[in-house]
């Protein structure tokens, strides 16, 4: 149940990939927002993403002219952390995945902020009990965990750490159920959390099976989003099992676990593209050649996928209040 009279006042640290798309999802919600970046440069890179982004929304009747403009009235951008943290009751620290960098971002804030301010991290994998390392008090300090693009994608990861109380988990959940999110509790510290194990446990097969020579990359990908890829979307492992006959999954483990990759590092043609420096999108070559055309045209049809499904659930949403 979403809680209607929520007061969080919310400050994100960081205008990267993450961090504009995580204001901009509670700039959505109607919620003011302040978004923190190191320069004016930084800032004006976030701002102009957002606006491109709202641009989009518009354009696919998700928003109308009014709604975005009201959005980027809702957010605030600071280029001084003590100005950003002022008056805050909620953080969002979306910076570079580094350990030292953000325990050290951390005691900084903790210092500026009052005790009952909490601060939430979205790092993708480090555990909230090391980010916390350097923090008078740790039990306001959880992992929040977004998933890109943050602004279409509905889960959220929320992870405790050792200290962590449960009334800082719930401000966490309720937060994230107002601004229209899907937030689930990851009750254990563990490398990768849910949905990165799960991604990346997929990616070492994937990995596998090309380097066996089993099937060429297009060809694995195209039976990931044209079969799995499309049922996942409303069945998880568990339901697709259930649904399937437990009988059935119990068999088919039990002789093909055995023979799945076991590899504890990323496989020879992987690594061999990462010392080529061909890291894909970013560098326009890596298992595929990202020529401009390429690169808007597999954008594009990423996010008109992401936001069908935001219609969708929408819709639901829209129903269930009936």
């Amino acid at each position: 149940m979403v809680n209607r009279d929520i007061k969080e006042r919310v400050t994100v640290i960081g205008t990267g990939t993450m961090g504009h798309s995580i204001a901009l999802s509670i700039a959505w919600a109607s919620m003011p927002v302040t978004m923190y970046g190191v320069n004016r440069d930084d800032i004006e890179k976030g701002m102009k993403s957002i606006e491109e982004k709202v641009t989009l929304l518009i354009e696919n009747d998700l928003l109308s002219e009014e709604g975005g403009e009201q959005i980027i009235r809702n957010i605030t951008p600071s280029t001084e952390l003590r100005e950003a943290l002022q008056d805050t009751t909620f953080v969002i620290e979306a910076a570079p995945e580094q350990l030292e960098f953000k325990q050290d971002l951390f005691r900084d804030m903790e210092i500026i902020c009052s005790e009952e301010v909490i601060l939430a991290s979205n790092t993708s994998s480090l555990k909230p009990t090391d980010i916390s390392q350097k923090l008078e008090f740790p039990d306001r300090m959880v992992v929040v965990h977004f998933w890109n693009p943050a602004h279409l994608l509905p889960l959220v990861e929320v992870v405790k750490g050792e200290h962590t109380t449960e009334q800082t988990v719930e401000r966490a959940m309720s937060l994230l159920d107002y601004i229209g999110k899907k937030a689930i509790r990851v009750e254990k510290e563990v490398l990768g959390f849910v949905g990165n194990r799960l991604q990346y446990a997929l990616f070492r097969e994937a990995q596998y099976l090309y380097e066996e020579g089993v099937a060429s990359i297009e060809d694995i990908d195209t039976a990931v989003h044209t079969s799995i890829g499309r049922r996942l979307g409303e069945t998880g492992p568990f339901l697709t099992a259930d649904m399937g006959g437990l009988d059935v999954f119990s068999a088919i483990s039990d002789y093909v676990f055995p023979d799945l990759s076991k590899d504890k590092k990323s496989l020879p043609n992987l690594q061999k593209l990462v010392s080529e420096g061909s890291y894909g999108q970013k560098s326009g070559k890596g298992y595929y050649r990202w020529d401009k055309d390429f690169h808007l045209s597999m954008s594009k049809n990423r996010d008109k996928e992401l936001i069908r499904w935001m219609k969708k659930d929408m819709e639901r949403i829209s129903r269930e209040k009936v």
